[in-house]
């Protein structure tokens, strides 16, 4: 598969959002806002692109040469920890506002199975580094892309008149299965 064919099955076809329904708690939780989402969506290319490279790098150098591939999910989870601790004390002294913006969200990129996801899809397709990396990328994009969508469709829903039984959660929900099967369109592209 060639570099192009594996930015459009990330984004598109197979993204890890919208196709394989992997974080969708940061997907409903800072989507309420667009400035929210397209700073989780930074944050998650960031600590996405480093933890698939450094994944990468510790399963191929470390764990499968030592025989220690069972720890492969705990180390995984200690690399994406390490990461996002990092994220949060830069926007912390950097970026104040983004900080308080994402509140809670931000540490939940620890345990967004999205990113772990990730790690592991690159390792199980054995991809080669620099698959890897472009493979990481074009997941986070593809994630980024999803929460800026949803966050725009969310803050038109806003101005619109809603029932009140779907107000709240229940539009968000139906508007993101809405987005999801749109994304159902791109299957068998690639």
């Amino acid at each position: 598969m060639g570099y192009f064919e594996l930015i459009v099955s990330c984004i598109f076809v197979n993204n890890i959002l919208l196709a394989q329904f992997l974080g969708n708690c940061p997907f409903l939780g800072t989507s309420k806002k667009m400035e929210t989402a397209v700073g989780m969506a930074m944050a998650v290319v960031f600590v996405l692109v480093l933890a698939g490279v450094i994944t990468w790098v510790t399963y191929t150098f470390l764990l499968v040469p030592f025989d220690l591939v069972y720890l492969r999910t705990l180390a995984f989870i200690l690399v994406i920890a390490s990461l996002v601790q990092f994220v949060e004390m830069f926007l912390k002294k950097s970026i104040p506002a983004l900080y308080a913006g994402l509140g809670i969200f931000l540490p939940l990129i620890t345990t967004n199975c999205a990113v772990l996801g990730v790690c592991i899809i690159n390792v199980d397709k054995e991809f080669t580094f620099m698959q890897t990396l472009v493979s990481s990328f074009a997941y986070a994009v593809g994630f980024g892309l999803a929460l800026i969508l949803f966050a725009g469709v969310r803050e038109r829903i806003l101005l619109a008149r809603v029932p009140r039984p779907l107000q709240d959660t229940s539009i968000g929900l139906v508007a993101a299965g809405l987005l999801s099967l749109t994304f159902f369109a791109f299957r068998g592209m690639v």
